[in-house]
């Protein structure tokens, strides 16, 4: 099903999307979306934010603290101090 939304461009340059489409595309206020053009088109790719993506997936194990900033550390040795 495709949905159109013609678009306006504001004072500086700045496009404000639709409260609509915003809903439509489940994007809150604050989350940072990227912009690529392709072929004479603007495509808009929603970045969502680790820690809501965390609180939002459904668990499948659990940790401590302790067991988490271990593997943290773990892994930034690897990174870097290789």
């Amino acid at each position: 099903m495709k949905t159109e939304f013609i678009i306006k461009e504001g004072k500086k340059g700045a496009i404000y999307l639709p409260k609509k489409l915003m809903e439509k595309l489940g994007v809150q206020e604050g989350e940072t979306v990227k912009a690529e053009i392709k072929e004479n088109k603007i495509i808009l790719e929603i970045i969502p934010d680790p820690f809501t993506l965390a609180l939002k997936t459904k668990k499948w194990t659990k940790t401590s603290v302790e067991e988490f900033e271990k593997e943290s550390e773990l892994l930034q040795e690897e990174l870097y101090d290789a």
